[in-house]
């Protein structure tokens, strides 16, 4: 009979055993995470802290990965600001913002950074006045990821006359201190000096400009002095007012505008033509200037209009230096408002380029001013960009004397920043800072100046034409 094999309950029962130990760590860590609930997201990280100080608004930006939700609350005696940032865990490059924070700030005294609670940041302002804040996101746009700021504004907002004022650039009476003889001419510039050879494929713009007298002295402008003095052709003739410009620097803090090879920023370039420019016209004795930015900071479109409208300016010039995909691009060009579509479609490009600038240098949406939105095109608009025209040809014609100009006519688009109704406006593009050779133009102090020598001969020249009679004003 054969003999049945031993029987091993052990072998059978292994399997199951393994098996039920599975399934035990898995109701475990199942049971477990019911218990926990879901982990929590990762903290939001700090990328950048950037401080923009200004007379006008000190702007603290801190740059991140992801949308932060901020509160803000003011502490009287002494004032300070206090933000509580959610999502969030103190890194050093936060840390850091303290160490920003510059001694001549207007409106910071100090900063202090502080884990306030688990996930909770709290920044709290010491400040030298009060203020009135707005506190801000961004979304990601261009370079920069997502963004929430601190503009911080004095109660009192800033008047560009009152700083005119203070500064000794503005008469109240609106005359010269040492008013300038009608009939003798305006103080003659200097020779630039030779520019180096340019290939230009367009000759430079030829002006049938008569030749160059003070604005102070032409037959209209006398007739309206005689006038003044009640008729009487032997009385000292007055000087009625100053001439009054407003220079724009383009672009500022948040928004650096075009960038050259060299790490060159635009912002940088035209704050320094600006200023450069604004000496020589108040070398003239008739003259007074006024900047939209005298600083790096960033100013909206809008604003820049507003306060070239809140000096009465006669002109308002808007200096840029451009930038193409194509680093062979080259030359200068000015602009002026166009309401019927822009002259050419790389004009049109540029403006809507330029027009970006509030999205970039980030305007608080809730509280821009929709004034330029609602600009009517009217006569006065019509007006405006006819006298425009006549200045951009003037100063066109004086660029084509040391650069290449990049075309030979002044081409027209709807630039934001040229919708003043009733100031000449123009926007001049200085050179191609994405082209290296001009980049290194643009960055020597020589160019700059013949840049600037430029501008203010087309200046003298429109007025030679156009004497700044008085003029009634829109509010």
């Amino acid at each position: 009979m054969p003999r049945t094999p031993p029987f091993r309950p052990q072998s059978v029962n292994r399997q199951p055993k393994t098996i039920s130990r599975r399934t035990v760590l898995k109701l475990g860590g199942t049971l477990l995470l019911s218990v926990l609930g879901p982990l929590p997201a990762a903290a939001a990280q700090i990328l950048a802290v950037r401080v923009w100080p200004a007379d006008d608004y000190t702007r603290v930006t801190l740059e991140n990965d992801a949308a932060l939700k901020a509160t803000h609350f003011i502490v009287k005696d002494p004032e300070r600001l206090v933000v509580d940032i959610e999502g969030l865990e103190l890194n050093p490059t936060l840390k850091s913002l303290v160490a920003k924070i510059q001694s001549n700030d207007p409106y910071i005294k100090q900063v202090r950074v502080g884990q306030n609670r688990p996930n909770v940041v709290r920044l709290v302002f010491d400040l030298k006045e009060e203020i009135k804040p707005q506190v801000f996101t961004l979304e990601p746009v261009g370079a920069y990821k997502h963004r929430l700021i601190f503009d911080l504004y004095p109660v009192r907002a800033v008047d560009p006359i009152a700083a005119m004022i203070e500064k000794g650039e503005w008469s109240p009476a609106g005359v010269p201190t040492a008013p300038a003889m009608p009939g003798a001419p305006l103080a003659g510039l200097p020779a630039p000096p030779p520019a180096d050879p340019v290939k230009t494929d367009t000759p430079p713009l030829k002006t049938d400009t008569p030749p160059l007298k003070s604005p102070l002295s032409t037959p209209e402008l006398a007739q309206q002095q005689q006038r003044a003095d009640g008729g009487k052709a032997g009385a000292p003739p007055k000087v009625l007012r100053m001439i009054t410009i407003a220079l724009d620097p383009g672009h500022g803090g948040e928004d650096p505008g075009a960038s050259g090879n060299r790490g060159t920023h635009e912002k940088d370039i035209v704050l320094a033509i600006a200023k450069r420019l604004k000496g020589k016209l108040e070398e003239q004795p008739n003259m007074r200037v006024m900047l939209t930015r005298d600083a790096d900071y960033f100013v909206p479109l809008g604003t820049r209009v507003d306060k070239a409208r809140k000096v009465q300016a006669d002109l308002f010039v808007s200096i840029h230096a451009d930038a193409f995909v194509d680093a062979s691009a080259r030359g200068s060009s000015v602009f002026a408002l166009s309401e019927k579509g822009a002259s050419s479609s790389a004009a049109r490009w540029l403006a809507n380029k330029e027009n970006q600038a509030d999205t970039i240098g980030g305007v608080n949406v809730k509280n821009n001013d929709l004034q330029l939105a609602s600009v009517l095109f009217d006569l006065s608009t019509t007006a405006q960009i006819n006298d425009s025209m006549k200045l951009a040809k003037a100063v066109l014609g004086e660029i084509g004397g040391i650069n290449r100009l990049h075309k030979g006519a002044v081409e027209q688009a709807g630039f934001a920043v040229l919708k003043a109704p009733d100031i000449p406006s123009i926007l001049i593009e200085t050179a191609f800072i994405s082209n290296p050779e001009e980049e290194a133009r643009l960055l020597d102090n020589a160019y700059q100046d013949q840049i600037a020598d430029a501008i203010v001969k087309g200046i003298r020249h429109y007025f030679a034409k156009n004497p700044p009679l008085a003029k009634s004003r829109l509010t």
